[in-house]
């Protein structure tokens, strides 16, 4: 095995080892989500009709507001342990390694969100969760990558958890907008996953880029 491969290995073994010690790093994002959508019916009446009109979106901005949770810890223990610096001497393009690291993340905190959409959606009434559960899956990769540049930008910034909201909102505009289309089902489904999907092939082509430069500044 070549060293970069056996570096991409190490690195995505120890983040993945990493989360599995910390379970409040995931489990809090996902209590969340549940506490949220278990209030929504209390607060909007129990009109079936109703909740399921408003489920998509409801389930949208809850999903996005769950995904900046755990992100001003992203990289911050990773500098404080001199592990951050260690990819950086590493054989691995450093793009990689924070594709690597994000990919882990968004297997602990975004895929247990869509496995747990149909759950979501019974507890609104919504029959079809496959919608939902699509658009979760096109949609939560695209919050991890812009919230990993976003983690990245203010990694150093006392107040980082109020600046990285302020940040990341705007951008994640066009993923709940779309996000939330796709949800909904309808003629206009198709098409809003399809922008979904480009919005996400975007990311994918530049965010790890943006991040590591990022990171790079921060660690000059």
């Amino acid at each position: 095995m070549s060293a970069p491969l056996q570096a991409a290995a190490a690195l995505a073994r120890r983040e993945w080892v990493s989360q599995l010690r910390q379970p409040a790093e995931w489990l809090t994002p996902l209590a969340f989500v549940v506490s949220v959508v278990a209030l929504f019916p209390i607060g909007l009446g129990p009109e079936p009709a109703r909740l399921r009109e408003l489920a998509p979106g409801l389930l949208w901005i809850v999903a996005l507001l769950a995904s900046l949770l755990p992100l001003p810890r992203l990289f911050a223990a990773d500098l404080a342990d001199g592990s951050l610096e260690q990819w950086w001497l590493s054989p691995l393009p450093r793009p990689l390694a924070v594709g690597l690291k994000l990919a882990v993340h968004w297997g602990w905190t975004g895929l247990p969100l869509v496995l747990l959409a149909p759950l979501l959606a019974l507890a609104f009434g919504v029959d079809d969760a496959g919608p939902l559960a699509l658009s979760l899956l096109l949609g939560t990769p695209a919050l991890t990558l812009l919230g990993g540049l976003g983690a990245a930008l203010v990694l150093h910034a006392r107040a980082g958890a109020g600046l990285l909201a302020l940040l990341l909102l705007p951008l994640q505009v066009p993923v709940l907008v779309f996000g939330t289309a796709a949800a909904q089902g309808g003629s206009q489904a198709d098409t809003a996953l399809l922008l979904l999907g480009a919005w996400l092939t975007l990311l994918l082509a530049l965010a790890p880029w943006g991040t590591a430069a990022s990171l790079s500044l921060m660690l000059d």
